[in-house]
This record gives structure tokens, sequence and C-alpha cells, in this order.
């Protein structure tokens, strides 16, 4: 009797099973009001928690598309953006904080010689000794503007008439929260006046005397009656520079004395008089010459290596005979023991500076406006080296732009320093 019991409930349990549920014919999607739902079907949207089918059917899970593979970006974290008007403050904050963090101005230009807004920070790709860093601060804002203004006295008297015309609209390009010094040279640098404010009375005064009448050019003479020395002083000749025997050689071969040109030396005392100055604002040095060097006692390497120890750029406005067209390729040819022609373009490549070259005064007083302008106005790009944070090293600087067609100037490297160790 329990046998045919036990038989009688499984034959229960095996009788109460359902079929397999038959195939539905599905609805017409025009009559769907509802969102169509992977997975689900159409209609109205299932609840958050899940539906079961009125059949007692278990609920088919959603088909899920493969994820896509993310875009190949070497920094997907963007660098630090401040707000208009906050870039100076920003920026002082991240020099202190970070002893390693490197800042590069850039400036970009079109092939017609225009600058170039609009960039981002995508755009931009930075490489220190040829590894690339990722940026950690971007900015477009405009930077105040510590200037040291250079004047060359060593002109010829004609191209230093233009100068001296010009330097009425020296005060038109700089803002009321620039700050400018003076600083002249021929023979030797002289210190003018030392940081005072652009929109100051003080700026033309100093300007009005550092006026020069430059110098005459004259062809030397070394033969005919005109050769000899007419005066003569206690039986020498009263000009020394003619004199037969000493600075004029003998009476078979006259030595023209040099030109004396110390640029070198006016470059460092404006650099050293820059480097007190705050790092929240441009440090340039502005020189309005011909380029010409001898005579200095500080060489080029080491006003360099200062220059872009303290992140110091170096403008200028190229006059006389440097102004003139294919005059900047003649004068990379260097004889050694002779004047340089141009040196000034090697100071501007080095630091990230430009130079333009003008004859006019109107064309010199455009120029003001125009250097003034691209310093202030540049990207300013900052990253935190992988380097050791001190040594002697110097490091190489690249920075490149993801478009055709475009200049970047920027500084070609600098070295690093204890200054803001803090």
């Amino acid at each position: 009797m329990a046998g045919n019991a036990v038989a009688a409930a499984q034959t229960a349990q095996q009788t109460a099973v359902p079929d397999a549920p038959k195939p539905q014919k599905a609805d017409s999607l025009a009559n769907v009001a509802g969102p169509i739902t992977p997975g689900v079907g159409a209609g109205v949207e299932q609840p958050a928690g899940g539906s079961s089918n009125s059949q007692g059917q278990p609920q088919q899970a959603p088909v899920t598309p493969p994820p896509t593979p993310p875009k190949a970006d070497f920094q997907a974290k963007p660098p630090e953006m401040p707000l208009a008007g906050q870039s100076v403050e920003k920026l002082g904050y991240m020099i202190h904080l970070n002893v390693n963090f490197v800042e590069v101005p850039v400036t970009v230009k079109d092939s017609k010689g225009r600058l170039v807004p609009g960039l981002t920070w995508r755009d931009f790709e930075v490489y220190e000794d040829g590894m690339r860093v990722p940026l950690q601060f971007f900015t477009v804002s405009g930077f105040p503007l510590s200037v040291a203004f250079v004047i060359d006295q060593g002109l010829p008297s004609n191209v230093m008439s233009r100068v001296n015309a010009s330097l009425s609209g020296l005060q038109d390009a700089f803002t009321s929260y620039d700050e400018v010094a003076v600083f002249s040279y021929s023979n030797g640098s002289q210190e003018r006046t030392g940081f005072t404010g652009a929109q100051s009375t003080r700026l033309p005064a100093v300007l009005a005397l550092t006026k020069a009448t430059g110098t005459e050019q004259l062809n030397p003479i070394d033969s005919g009656p005109m050769a000899g020395c007419s005066v003569h002083v206690n039986g020498n000749c009263a000009d020394p520079n003619i004199q037969p025997g000493l600075s004029a050689g003998d009476a078979s071969f006259i030595k023209i004395p040099k030109e004396i040109h110390t640029l070198n030396d006016a470059i460092l005392a404006a650099a050293k008089e820059l480097s007190s100055r705050p790092k929240e604002r441009r440090r340039i040095i502005y020189v309005v010459s011909d380029g010409k060097e001898y005579g200095s006692k500080a060489k080029y390497k080491d006003v360099i290596r200062y220059l872009q120890t303290n992140q110091i750029a170096v403008y200028g406005t190229l006059v006389g005979s440097s102004a003139q067209w294919g005059e900047g390729f003649v004068s990379r040819l260097h004889l050694p023991f002779t004047m340089y022609d141009n040196i000034l373009a090697k100071y501007s490549f080095a630091t990230g500076g430009t130079l333009d070259a003008e004859r006019g005064v109107n064309g010199i007083q455009r120029s003001y406006q125009k250097i003034a302008e691209e310093a202030r106005n540049q990207y300013t790009l900052g990253y935190l080296s992988h380097q050791p944070l001190l040594d002697s090293k110097f490091r190489t600087i690249d920075v490149r732009v993801d478009r055709p067609g475009l200049e970047v100037i920027a500084k070609r490297g600098y070295y690093p320093t204890a200054e803001d160790l803090h």
C-alpha cells in the first residue's frame, strides 16, 4: 500500500508541470506609445525594480552592447585653468607650491605674422629634454609687464635722430599696470632710472634726458695729404687715434680704431635689475639697437645663462643697417676677432622673444605697440618637470602646436634655480 501511495504522488507532481509557452503574435509598432527597451519590449516603461510576467515566465536579461574603447589621449585630466583675472594669483600660488613647476610663455603667429587666438590646451604639446610632459596650468589672460628698456646711443647720428623722435610714443604702448626701467649704452652701460610706473610723469622726463646725438660715420684716411697729423702737442699728434706708430699703425699701415658697442654689458645690467621683480609679472628686456657687439666685459654665453635662469625674454626693434632686407641672414656669418653685426637676434631666439625691423619714426613707434602686445597676450603653459629639483644642467623645451602653418615662439630651455624653494 505504501509503495502505491508514493507512485501516485510522483505521478501527480509530473502532471502539475505546465507546458512550454506558445509563441504569441507581436503587437504592431504603430500603436506603441511608450519607449522601446532592449530585452523588455515596447510599451510602458518598466519600473526600476523590474516586474514579473503575467504568465510566470522569467524576465529576459537586457542585451548590453560591448563598450567602446576609449580614444587614445596623452592627457585625460585638463590642466588648471583659472578664470579671467585670476591667472596671476593662481600662477604665483603654483610656483610656490611646486618647486619643480616650469612656466612657458608662448607666442603663436600665422604665416602673415599675426597673433593666433582661440587655441586650447589640447592644441599644445610640450617636450622637456625630448620627453613629453602633461600640462598642469594653462591660461590666455594677459600679464602685467616689467620692462627694462635699453637704448643704443652708439648709432649713427641720422638713425639716432629717428630713435629720439620715436621715444615720445613709447609710453602709449604700456598700461598703468606695467613698470619700466631705462638703460642706455655705447661704451659701457648706464642705468637712467629704476622701475617706475609706465604711465607716470617720470618716464617721459627720463626718456628726454636719454636722447643722444649718435656717432658720425667717417671714412678713415690712410694716405694723401690729409692722412698725416696736422696738429702736434709736445711732438705727438693731438689725436692719438691717428698717431703714427700707435693706434694708427705706422707710415706704411694704418690701424683703424675699432667701434665699441657694449650690448652684452647693457643686457646683463638690465637683467640684474629685472631679476628682483615678482615672477607673477612678465620680465622683458626691450632693446632698440642695430645689434652690434664689441668690447663688452660680459660674455654672451654668461649673459644667456643668466637670462634663462631668471625667466627673462629679450625683445627688440632693429634699426639702422640691421633693419635692411636680408641683413639678418648675412649677420649670421661672423668672422673671429671681429665685431658682431647683429647679436640681438641670438638673444631673442634663445629666450623666446621677438624682433621687429623698422627704419622710419612711425615704424619704430608702431613696433613699440606691437611688441608690447605680443609680450602681454601670450599663451601661458605650465608643467611639472620630471628632472631632479636642482642641478646645473640646461633643460631644453620644445613647444609644438597641432595645426599646420603656424609659427610657435617660446624659450629654448632654462636652468633650474633654487629661488622658488620655500
